[in-house]
C-alpha cells in the first residue's frame, strides 16, 4: 500500500518487510530498484518532474527520515515506521552474507568504496564483494560494462540525491542485476569515514540535530524541514 507525501508515493512497510521483500526481487525474474527519500529529496521532487517521476518508479520508495512519519501522521494516513537507507542496507547485506549473495559498490570518493567493501567482507562473513567503483565518472557506459562483468546480486549506487536516482532510473534496463538501491552516504558509514549519530539521538528521532551539529553548513538544506512540514499541514 503506498502512501502518498506530496507526491511521492511511500510503501507503508517495516524494516523487516522491506529487506524481505528486497530478496524476493533479487530471487525473482524481475528488475527493480529502491529509493530511500528524506524530506529534502520530497521537496527537490515536488519541483522536479524527473526525480519524482524516477522516485515512484521505484519498487520499493522508504521512509528515511522523521520528517516523513510526522508528515505521514498530519496527512491522516499513519506509516508503520521510519525505515533508514544505512539500516536497510545494513540488514540486507547481513542476508545476502547468509546466502553467499553478492553486492557491488558504486559510488563515493575514490578509496572509499574500496574500504567500505573491505569492512563489510570482515563484518559480514560469506559476503562477497563483486566489485567496487567511485562516484567519480563522466560515462555510464564503462562503469556499466564493469557492473555487468561481475554480476552482482545488488549494486549499491551511492552518489547523493537526485543523481542516483536519476542514474538508476536511466540504467536499470542496461544493467545484469535484479536489484539496485540508492543509498546517500552509506558507503562513507561503512567505511569509517563518517559517522552515525549515537543512540541516544536516534532513540529520540534527533538524528537530523545531531548531523547539523556536526555540519553546520546544513543549516540551508534543514531549513527546508519545517516548509515541508508546513506545505503538509496545508495540504491536508
Amino acid at each position: 500500500m503506498k502512501v502518498d507525501i506530496l507526491g511521492v508515493g511511500f510503501d507503508n512497510i517495516t524494516s523487516e518487510q522491506a529487506v524481505l521483500r528486497a530478496c524476493e526481487i533479487i530471487g525473482g525474474g524481475e528488475k527493480s530498484y529502491v529509493v530511500t527519500p528524506n524530506p529534502e529529496i520530497v521537496w527537490m521532487a515536488r519541483r522536479d518532474e524527473a526525480l519524482r517521476a524516477a522516485i515512484n518508479g521505484a519498487g520499493l520508495v522508504l521512509p528515511d527520515g522523521i520528517g516523513i512519519i510526522m508528515a505521514a501522521r498530519i496527512l491522516r494516513n499513519p506509516m508503520r515506521e521510519k525505515v533508514p537507507g544505512i539500516d536497510f542496507a545494513a540488514a540486507l547485506v547481513d542476508k545476502l552474507a547468509r546466502s553467499g549473495g553478492s553486492v557491488y559498490l558504486l559510488g563515493a570518493k575514490p578509496g572509499v568504496a574500496q574500504r567500505a567493501g573491505q569492512k563489510l567482507a570482515q563484518a559480514n562473513p560469506g559476503l562477497i564483494i563483486a566489485g567496487m567503483e567511485d562516484g567519480y565518472f563522466s560515462e555510464d557506459g564503462p562503469v556499466i560494462e564493469k557492473i555487468n562483468a561481475a554480476s552482482p546480486d545488488v549494486l549499491f549506487v551511492c552518489l547523493g540525491a537526485p543523481k542516483q536516482e536519476l542514474w538508476m532510473s536511466a540504467n536499470l534496463e542496461k544493467l545484469n542485476v535484479r536489484l539496485c538501491a540508492g543509498l546517500g552516504g552509506s558507503l562513507d558509514i561503512f567505511a569509517g569515514e563518517a559517522k552515525r549519530a549515537p543512540a541516544f539521538f536516534r532513540k529520540l528521532e534527533l538524528e537530523w540535530l545531531y548531523r547539523l551539529i556536526c555540519e553546520p553548513r546544513r543549516i540551508k538544506r534543514m531549513a527546508k524541514l519545517p516548509l515541508f512540514i508546513l506545505t503538509a499541514v496545508f495540504r491536508r
